[in-house]
């Protein structure tokens, strides 16, 4: 029983000394880890430089034609012949449709003949005036027949040529909505017609911001639907008020359009250049880390180490950040020329940690970037 019992005593002290023996072990080993540090971390840097800023301001608007309207005939009638094809270049005066006009044609030959009749009859009793055959009073009264027959013959001759629809002006007919033979009320909407080159966009500013803007002033337009291409026009015209519920003016630019890419509806970026240009500290806007607190950076400096070695160590900074352009981003305050930030990896510092530096890829840093071709 005393061996049993000196053997158990044996074993269990065998036990915790294993146990006591690795955690002083384990202790030792991270102790000795800590002393040596944390092992550099990799980034990518870049300097921070003065580059030219030209201020654009940037605004969405619409186009819209010159002049451009939705014809539609003053008189009802059938659509007798059509003139046009859909999508057609159209000159101004020319004929679209013909609406039905054989009645109001006979009307108007009835109305010429008693028009014929009373000049006639006028002329007659002219001279019979002169013999004293008639009187002064059949003499007013025919003047006065005459007058309004010849009047009557105008409003005819006015309503057979409403019977013929004409562009009033020269664009590009739109997709026809009418077929021959159709009954056409005043008002149907026959097609739309579109003046194309040059166009109007219209678009909005805050009233902060008027000052920048005057007439002759040069804009840019693009649009999603040809990537990668601009449109140059100037400013034609600013509204006469400034709308009470957003506090934004309307502002219109004029746009050549020679080839007919833009069309009246289509939405447009604005991008309009004011001031002149100024110089910027600008960074890459991945060194940028933008927080509710405040926007960090980190910058690099040199310090020796334990060993005598010469290490970089990144320092967290606050700044302050202005216009951002591209991949760019401009720094107001905060930082100074020539500092070399990191424009990758900072999720993985802290200040006063060791880096070192791969710049082999590097975030980009354009202020116009364009995709790639694949």
């Amino acid at each position: 029983m005393i061996k049993r019992m000196a053997v158990m005593l044996v074993l269990t002290g065998l036990v915790f000394g294993g146990i006591f023996g690795f955690q002083a072990f384990k202790s030792k080993m991270i102790r000795k880890y800590m002393s040596a540090g944390q092992p550099p971390q990799t980034v990518s840097t870049t300097k921070a430089t003065f580059e030219q800023w030209q201020t654009q301001d940037r605004a969405v608007g619409t186009l819209r034609a010159v002049r451009g309207a939705d014809l539609a005939p003053e008189v009802a009638g059938t659509v007798q012949a059509i003139h046009f094809q859909s999508g057609e270049q159209v000159k101004a005066g020319m004929p679209l449709v013909q609406l039905n006009a054989e009645a109001d044609a006979a009307k108007l030959k009835s109305l010429e003949a008693a028009a014929a009749l009373a000049e006639s009859t006028y002329r007659r009793n002219t001279e019979q005036f002169k013999l004293k055959a008639v009187s002064q009073a059949t003499l007013d009264a025919d003047a006065a027949a005459s007058k309004s027959a010849n009047a009557q013959v105008e409003e005819q001759q006015a309503l057979v040529a409403k019977k013929l629809l004409r562009a009033p002006f020269d664009g590009r007919a739109g997709i026809r909505a009418v077929d021959l033979g159709q009954y056409l009320s005043p008002g149907t909407k026959i097609v739309t017609l579109q003046s194309l080159d040059p166009v109007f966009v219209d678009f909005l500013v805050p009233q902060a911001l008027l000052a920048r803007y005057a007439a002759g002033q040069r804009v840019l337009v693009t649009t999603d639907s040809f990537p990668g291409k601009s449109f140059e026009g100037r400013v034609a015209a600013l509204d006469a008020k400034v709308d009470p519920a957003t506090r934004n003016v309307k502002v219109r630019a004029t746009v050549r359009n020679p080839k007919h890419l833009l069309l009246p509806g289509m939405f447009a970026t604005v991008e309009t250049a004011s001031g002149g240009p100024v110089q910027l500290l600008t960074l890459p806007q991945t060194a940028i880390s933008f927080n509710p607190y405040g926007n960090t950076v980190f910058v690099l400096d040199e310090r020796k180490s334990a060993d005598g070695m010469t290490e970089l160590v990144a320092q967290q900074k606050f700044v302050t950040t202005g216009a951002t352009r591209g991949d760019q981003v401009a720094v107001v305050s905060g930082l100074s020329e020539g500092e070399t930030v990191v424009t990758s990896g900072q999720i993985k510092l802290r200040s006063g940690a060791v880096v070192t530096i791969n710049n082999d890829i590097k975030p980009s840093n354009q202020a116009a970037p364009r995709p790639k071709d694949e």
